[in-house]
C-alpha cells in the first residue's frame, strides 16, 4: 500500500528542507517525521529507509531542476546562449523555494564515503543527465569538440555549485549572482575556444 500523493509530497518537502539545509547525517528521521506531521509507520509505508527517502527527494529535485533548465534553454534561439543557459537556470533554481544552501547532489555525495545504492544511483543519474544535456547542447556549437567542451562546462558548473559549500553566505543575493556570472564568463571563454 502506497502513500496518498499529498502525504508523500509533505514527507518529501520535509526531507528536502531538512536534508538539504541542515545535512543528511545531521537530520534524524524523527525530525522529518515531525516536520511532515506523519507517523513513523506512514513514512516507512512509502519509504523503506532514510536512504530511500533521500533518493526519492533527489529524484524529485532533479526533475524540478531539469524543468528550470529546459525553461532557461527555451528562452534562447542562439545555440551558444542555449548552451550557456545552464547558468541562467542555476540562478533561477537558487531563487526557488526548494533552493538550498548547497547543491543537494554534491552534498549527498560528500556525506557518504560509500553511498547506499539508491543514493549513488540518484547522484549518478543527475551527473549523467548534466553530462548528456551539455553534450547535446554543445554539438551545434563545437561539433568535433562537443564532448570535450561538455566535460569542461560540467566542471565549471560543478565548481560554481561547490562554492556554495565553501562560502555558505554566497547562496543568495549579489554574491551568488557574482559567482555564477564569473562561472558563465569562464564558460563563454571555453565555448569561444572550442569553436
Amino acid at each position: 500500500m502506497g502513500l496518498r500523493a499529498g502525504t508523500e509530497e509533505r514527507i518529501l518537502d520535509a526531507a528536502e528542507d531538512l536534508f538539504f539545509t541542515r545535512g543528511i547525517s545531521a537530520t534524524p528521521i524523527d525530525a522529518v517525521i515531525a516536520r511532515a506531521g506523519v507517523s513513523a509507520a506512514t513514512l516507512y509505508r512509502g519509504f523503506a529507509s532514510k536512504e530511500a527517502l533521500l533518493a526519492a527527494a533527489l529524484e524529485r529535485r532533479q526533475a524540478a531542476w531539469i524543468d528550470v533548465w529546459d525553461d532557461a534553454i527555451a528562452r534562447h534561439d542562439d545555440p551558444v546562449e542555449q548552451l550557456l543557459a545552464v547558468f541562467d537556470a542555476l540562478e533561477r533554481f537558487r531563487d526557488k523555494p526548494q533552493g538550498s544552501r548547497w547543491c543537494a547532489f554534491l552534498g549527498s555525495a560528500a556525506e557518504y564515503a560509500d553511498a547506499p545504492a539508491e543514493v549513488a544511483a540518484a547522484v549518478r543519474a543527475d551527473t549523467d543527465a548534466m553530462r548528456s544535456r551539455l553534450r547535446r547542447l554543445a554539438a551545434p556549437v563545437a561539433s568535433a569538440r562537443a564532448e570535450e567542451l561538455a566535460e569542461q562546462l560540467l566542471l565549471v558548473v560543478t565548481g560554481d555549485l561547490a562554492m556554495r559549500l565553501r562560502e555558505p553566505g554566497r547562496e543568495s543575493g549579489a554574491e551568488s549572482s557574482r559567482g555564477t556570472a564569473d562561472a558563465r564568463a569562464i564558460a563563454a571563454l571555453l565555448v569561444a575556444a572550442a569553436r
